[in-house]
């Protein structure tokens, strides 16, 4: 036999003790580095973290209002000609008078000419380049949450009107007031969609805001410019097929659209609230008042489809939030 005394095991008590130890040090760990996970956004951890905390607090407000909303115009966009939309009538134009009849029959219709509005000259179809915003950093904000584009587009557009401002704080009231504005058909999901949107702007002092629809991604630029050159107002763009909020102030087309029906819009002066962030699709986002081209709103501005379910006014179509009131405030 072996000199070499045995080392007794350890009471069964103790052993239980290094395991319940190991576990809570194991367990204080996992919550420190899930914490720096979150903090810091690694693999997407915090974006992770802020939509569960989202569907929580969604849950615990209970269901989604079933309640009338601004409903969504379908805008159609009239025939494309090369033709500048008219000013005036040349020419004259015949109006019938009535002059006695001799013979006694009835009275004899008489053509009598009047003269008509002076004939204008045809516009000449030139590019144009508008930005109704000179200072984009002025007005820009951050969406401090993944899931607050919406209420830092809103928050936007009421700083270009001079009805808000772009701090963090406002951001917040935006956001802690949605449920005052929000419906079942205009989000099932809850929280914002383009008609809350139109509500918060109006509640906001921002009049005349209304939901659009559109067939086409050219004749919805086409609208957005023709009014923000009519009302100097920001326009909203329901972009990534609905899930996202861009704010467009310019743009840039080979002709006016507000006299040539088929102008040519090649692209838009944005604002995007998830600048500077990085999304695992979409990909980088661009410094406020970035002129996205063509080739950038083919990318990023799609047609509605949402995944909660089914959008009769909305499905399949460009959706955008559209001012009809001229700007009172300057800016």
């Amino acid at each position: 036999m072996s000199d070499t005394p045995l080392t007794a095991a350890p009471p069964r008590r103790l052993r239980w003790r290094r395991v319940v130890v190991a576990a809570v040090a194991l367990g204080l760990v996992a919550v420190v580095v899930t914490g720096i996970a979150i903090s810091t956004d690694t693999l997407g951890a915090g974006s992770l973290f802020e939509r569960a905390v989202a569907r929580v607090d969604r849950f615990l407000a209970g269901p989604v209002p079933d309640r009338p909303a601004p409903g969504t115009i379908l805008v159609t966009t009239p025939d494309e000609t090369d033709e500048p939309v008219p000013t005036a009538t040349p020419g004259t134009s015949a109006t019938p008078s009535v002059s006695p009849d001799p013979t006694g029959s009835g009275p004899i219709p008489t053509p009598v000419r009047t003269p008509s509005a002076t004939p204008q000259p045809t516009p000449a179809r030139v590019r144009v380049d508008v930005d109704i915003v000179k200072d984009h950093d002025a007005v820009f904000a951050h969406e401090q949450k993944d899931t607050w584009c919406a209420s830092a587009g809103v928050q936007m557009v009421l700083a270009i009107l001079g009805r808000g401002n772009t701090s963090n704080a406002f951001q917040r009231e935006l956001q802690s007031r949605v449920r005052e504005w929000e419906s079942y058909r205009d989000s099932h999901n809850g929280d914002w969609g383009p008609s809350a949107m139109a509500l918060a702007l109006d509640d906001y002092g921002a009049k005349g805001y209304e939901v659009r629809a559109y067939k086409t991604r050219q004749g919805a630029l086409r609208d957005a410019a023709k009014a923000i050159e009519k009302t100097r107002s920001p326009v909203i763009l329901l972009a990534w097929q609905g899930a996202h909020t861009w704010v467009m102030t310019g743009f840039r087309a080979d002709a006016d659209p507000a006299i040539f029906s088929n102008a040519k819009i090649s692209g838009a002066y944005i604002l995007d609230p998830w600048y500077p962030d990085v999304s695992s699709i979409w990909g980088r986002s661009d410094p406020p008042g970035t002129f996205q081209d063509n080739a950038e709103m083919i990318r990023n501005y799609l047609p509605w489809k949402r995944p909660e379910g089914r959008y009769p006014e909305r499905d399949g179509l460009f959706i955008s939030v559209v001012p009809t009131v001229r700007a009172s405030a300057s800016r």
